[in-house]
């Protein structure tokens, strides 16, 4: 997999049903131990509320729940469905925590599933997503005179310009899919009248608004 959806920035939304109020927290995470550390601070700042149920999901396959005292499947089970599910291919390195203060009335089954899967949906929807994509780094030197020119003309082109570094030669550190170094290959010959050419450098993930 080469690019997939998570969390576009951290969100809270809470519900109430027949009393019970149900606080979901957004947190985008790198690891488990993040998530679970999100976990852990909110229980202590919600020392007063009875259940701290949990689901995470971290690219590309760690996937865990917590009912955290709610009857089983019926809390951590459903919210982690409605990450898997959300805008149709599910968010990744996102761990979310719904904080329940009972209200004296019990729901149910039911109730709790549709409760904590609704608070979820309703963060999420404050969250918003962005897109993760990998992407090959190339190094692209250039002289002075032409370094403008080639990166004004490299951007129009859809090829993402991550730094540039100016010293004897101007360095462009440029990022595109896998898939498009050809591409990428060609325009640099194209640009360059075949005076330059790029060599890789890593990849990384990088994150785009455009989800």
């Amino acid at each position: 997999m080469v690019s997939y959806l998570t969390v576009a920035r951290d969100a809270e939304a809470e519900i109430e049903v027949k009393r019970s109020r149900f606080l979901c927290t957004l947190r985008r995470v790198d690891d488990e131990a993040a998530a679970r550390a999100v976990v852990e601070s909110l229980r202590r700042q919600h020392w007063d509320a009875r259940h701290h149920c949990s689901a995470f999901r971290l690219h590309p396959d760690v996937e865990r729940s917590s009912d955290d005292g709610e009857p089983a499947g019926t809390a951590g089970a459903p919210m982690l469905e409605v990450l898997r599910g959300h805008s149709g291919s599910g968010v990744s390195d996102v761990v979310a925590v719904v904080t329940r203060w009972f209200g004296g009335t019990l729901l149910g089954a039911g109730g709790l599933v549709r409760a904590y899967g609704d608070a979820v949906r309703e963060a999420l929807a404050e969250a918003g997503t962005l897109r993760r994509s990998l992407v090959r780094e190339h190094l692209l030197d250039l002289d002075h005179a032409a370094a403008g020119r080639v990166e004004s003309d490299l951007r129009a082109r859809g090829i993402a310009v991550l730094d540039a570094q100016h010293g004897a030669l101007v360095t462009l550190r440029l990022g595109v899919p896998p898939e498009q170094e050809g591409r990428l290959a060609a325009l640099v010959a194209e640009l360059t009248s075949g005076a330059a050419e790029t060599r890789v450098a890593g990849e990384r993930w990088v994150d785009s608004l455009d989800a």
